[in-house]
């Protein structure tokens, strides 16, 4: 059960971030509405929030969850949390930045160090292992100091790399974990040998955007406008919270981006 999130409102400057897609340019008073939206479907999951202020130095900011790691305690594992390095340099200030807010809950935090790059977006927690996603953004220097701490820490982790995959810039861009041994997959990720003995929730061709989703205590949440997978997901009995993410789309940002829950 979470209990707690971190996030960060969009600054001003948000349109100047960095993206791999064109959508269009972001329109900052909509990004504002839909931020508002997802802050409030936080708390009607149970949380509490730690909301940061603007930082204007940074325009992907607001996308909190790539700056840290943090685990999730299970019987058999040590609860922590890991600060990131960026693998965008223009980014790596965001680190030092969340640090005093990690600091608040977590007094001994980890640290990724150069030569290794990692993002949050490319790690998926599912249950005690960890699947880490080697991209343009995480390195296998990355990968592997994660991999280190994290056993210390008695989780196991496997490494899936996506550089060859289309159409995603991390690996939560394509599979989400729903809990009770179910993963979210997007077609060129299903068949991975990593995700055998899963029940995998097939995200439609066309809908790819959707796999980013997030299990939330009671809930899931996901972006609208993805009619198959939200029936797909109403079908196996889940509550949803649908949100509308058009704004953080066009900047490569998802609903697991904008919040680093605990």
């Amino acid at each position: 059960m979470f209990t707690r999130a971190i996030t960060r409102i969009p600054g001003s400057n948000f349109a100047d971030g960095l993206t791999t897609v064109d959508l269009g340019i972001p329109d900052y008073p909509k990004a504002l509405f839909e931020h508002a939206s997802y802050l409030q479907a936080l708390k009607q999951c149970g949380l509490t929030l730690v909301e940061l202020p603007v930082d204007h130095r940074f325009p992907d900011s607001t996308f909190v969850e790539d700056t840290a790691i943090l685990l999730e305690e299970t019987p058999q594992c040590q609860p922590g949390a890991i600060l990131t390095n960026p693998g965008a340099k223009s980014r790596s200030g965001e680190v030092a930045s969340m640090q005093p807010a990690l600091g608040q809950f977590f007094p001994e935090l980890g640290k990724i160090i150069a030569p290794g790059s990692l993002d949050g977006g490319d790690i998926c927690q599912v249950g005690s292992h960890f699947f880490i996603g080697i991209s343009l953004r995480t390195n296998e220097d990355g990968a592997w100091q994660l991999a280190a701490w994290l056993s210390d820490k008695g989780f196991t982790s496997s490494f899936i790399d996506i550089r060859a995959v289309t159409g995603i810039l991390h690996l939560k861009s394509g599979i989400s974990y729903l809990g009770d041994n179910r993963l979210v997959v997007i077609e060129s990720l299903a068949s991975h040998p990593a995700f055998f003995g899963y029940e995998l929730v097939h995200v439609a061709p066309g809908e790819d955007y959707a796999a980013n989703c997030i299990r939330v205590n009671q809930h899931v949440l996901i972006a609208a406008g993805f009619p198959k997978f939200e029936a797909d997901l109403r079908a196996l009995g889940y509550n949803l919270l649908v949100l509308d993410m058009s704004e953080f789309q066009k900047m490569d940002g998802g609903l697991s981006c904008l919040s680093l829950r605990f």
